[in-house]
């Protein structure tokens, strides 16, 4: 059988290296390296293309949570999390079928969740956007139960309704955001980039991903086409957010936006990349 390429994210050390130790134990999984932070953990999966990630939930800057809303869901490795959470952060886990293990360890649930990775990735019916949506279900669960508060990322006229954003392709529409208790009226020009999560969509805007219900083709049908291209599957791109292109094997793009965030262009829609930079 073949082996699951694995990465280990954690912030301590010791945990780390003891995870690693105890991964050993099991021939089915090959770890190709283990980092201790969210920023090196998401360089390290475009570097590595791992089949599999242990996650540290509970990590400063960059959280695990954070790291798997960011990740395109067409290059994203299945995901273990680690977690010390209160039961109800485990109870949307089991809800949405994302694997986790406790801290401590618990070797009885470690090799539960080895196992049903090793079933999942000989499945031919798991569809990245689908596995990324299952984690991105549990996370808005987790959310709303941590009583999040009322935010508004813009603003708003006198009478308390949203303006319209104006540039020099025209008027563009803010798009809002109704996630759980949180509000948010963003501006076109400030969404980099969006990408499928089975029955949500991740808005990625200023460095921030916000989760809302709907389709990929209901989110493009919101953009305004000459900025926003289709270059996945799953994902759509501002272009005037790409500031690197970076050419891969086989047609394929890796497009940087901004200093730690890539998104993988198909090559499918490789002549929209090739079209943008022959202007």
């Amino acid at each position: 059988m073949q082996k699951l390429r694995t990465i280990v994210v954690d912030d301590e050390p010791l945990a780390c290296q003891y995870l690693v130790n105890k991964l050993k134990n099991y021939h089915q999984i090959e770890v190709v390296a283990f980092c201790k932070n969210g920023r090196e953990a998401m360089q390290l999966v475009y570097e590595q293309s791992p089949d599999l990630v242990f996650l540290d939930i509970q990590m400063p800057g960059l959280n695990g949570l954070d790291v798997a809303k960011q990740l395109q869901s067409d290059t994203m490795p299945m995901v273990i999390f680690a977690t010390a959470f209160e039961q109800y952060a485990l109870d949307a886990f089991d809800a949405h079928a994302v694997d986790y293990i406790v801290k401590p360890i618990d070797e009885k649930r470690l090799e539960l969740a080895i196992n049903r990775a090793l079933l999942r990735h000989v499945s031919v019916n798991t569809m990245p956007e689908i596995q990324k949506g299952e984690v991105i279900g549990a996370i808005a669960d987790i959310e709303t139960l941590q009583n999040k508060t009322v935010s508004w990322t813009d603003n708003t006229s006198n009478d308390g309704v949203a303006k319209d954003s104006v540039s020099n392709d025209g008027d563009l529409r803010k798009i809002i955001i109704k996630d759980r208790d949180e509000i948010h009226l963003i501006n076109q020009a400030d969404i980099e980039w969006v990408d499928a999560a089975g029955d949500y969509v991740c808005v990625h805007a200023n460095g921030d991903t916000h989760v809302k219900r709907s389709t990929l083709k209901e989110m493009e049908d919101e953009l305004n086409p000459v900025m926003f291209k289709r270059v996945h599957r799953s994902t759509i791109v501002n272009l005037s957010c790409i500031e690197k292109v970076i050419p891969l094997n086989k047609g394929e793009y890796f497009l940087l936006l901004g200093e730690h965030q890539k998104v993988k262009v198909s090559r499918k829609y490789k002549d929209i990349i090739r079209s943008f930079l022959e202007q």
